[in-house]
């Protein structure tokens, strides 16, 4: 099957599945990623025969094959105040490195509903959890990995009981603990590919254009909900106005893969790569069952980005 989209798939996808682990789990998708000390790292969502989430680190030095840990990173908290808002699941890492730390942002589920927890590692070997920093229902948060005027800031996408909608927003902290000054940057379009909600993928990107940001966007469909990826550049000060959204999707679900598993229509991504060529890889859940990647010259997807929206 030939690829019609922005990103091209790999060959060799999925680059990460369930039968890879050294014990036996329902699937391993929606995975963290950055670079560490030359290899490519996946802090993977591993969803057990029970059906919990835990966070697990796989690791690589090609980019493609990849080797899960003895050990899960992060399994649900038995200590307050992180065990009352995960205890059902862990889900949806990712990964921001800032100065010699990397930040990991993930979502907690309970009889709550999800929250968005703060933890963080200097090695990828010990992990400490730093504190809850939404509100449910709020999920999709990604640090950027510099300050904006002195202060850290963030993307996240807070859901509204009274229209269910997901818009994307960002707020700002002094210290990764108490948010705000929240605006918001970009809503979903109605009838196109991303009109139903939207929510930040993987963590901002600097590029000489502006702050580029991978993202989800959902469609309602006859058959039920469809996922794809899209791409928006923010500009570099002003975080909150947006340089240019692609018009269209630069991946869908048009593979096997993205079809055949836990949730088809799928694909999510929570980390990108940059490489020092400028391809950008791009790691994303298919179906909520495997880690696949795709990629594409970073120019490509900017010039995608500034050809398109201007405004939210």
């Amino acid at each position: 099957m030939s690829e019609t989209h922005l990103l091209r798939r790999h060959p060799a996808n999925p680059v990460l599945t369930a039968a890879q682990f050294p014990r036996p789990v329902n699937s391993a998708f929606n995975a963290g990623a950055v670079k560490f000390k030359g290899q490519y790292l996946l802090l993977t969502r591993v969803e057990d025969l029970a059906g919990s989430s835990c966070l697990w680190l796989a690791r690589s030095k090609d980019g493609l094959h990849f080797t899960p840990d003895p050990e899960p990173a992060l399994v649900p908290s038995s200590e307050e105040p992180f065990a009352a808002v995960e205890c059902a699941s862990l889900e949806d890492a990712r990964i921001t490195r800032l100065d010699d730390t990397y930040y990991i942002t993930y979502v907690g589920y309970s009889r709550y509903d999800p929250v968005t927890l703060l933890a963080h590692t200097s090695d990828f070997q010990t992990y400490r959890r730093v504190a809850i920093i939404t509100l449910p229902e709020n999920k999709d948060v990604v640090l950027f990995p510099e300050r904006i005027s002195g202060r850290y800031a963030r993307l996240d996408r807070p859901v509204t009981r009274h229209s269910l909608r997901g818009d994307i927003w960002i707020s700002f902290s002094p210290d990764l603990l108490y948010w705000g000054d929240p605006r918001p940057v970009m809503t979903p379009r109605p009838q196109k590919w991303d009109g139903l909600k939207i929510g930040a993928g993987a963590p901002p990107i600097r590029t000489a254009h502006g702050w580029l940001v991978i993202y989800h966007g959902v469609r309602q469909t006859a058959a039920g909900l469809l996922y794809r990826l899209g791409a928006v550049l923010l500009d570099l000060e002003q975080p909150w106005r947006m340089v240019g959204r692609a018009s269209h999707a630069i991946l869908s679900p048009i593979f096997p893969e993205d079809f055949h598993g836990n949730v088809g229509n799928v694909v999510f991504t929570c980390g990108a790569i940059l490489e020092d060529d400028g391809e950008l890889k791009v790691y994303y859940g298919a179906a909520d069952q495997v880690m696949c990647l795709a990629a594409a010259p970073v120019e490509e997807v900017i010039a995608l980005c500034l050809r398109g929206d201007q405004t939210g």
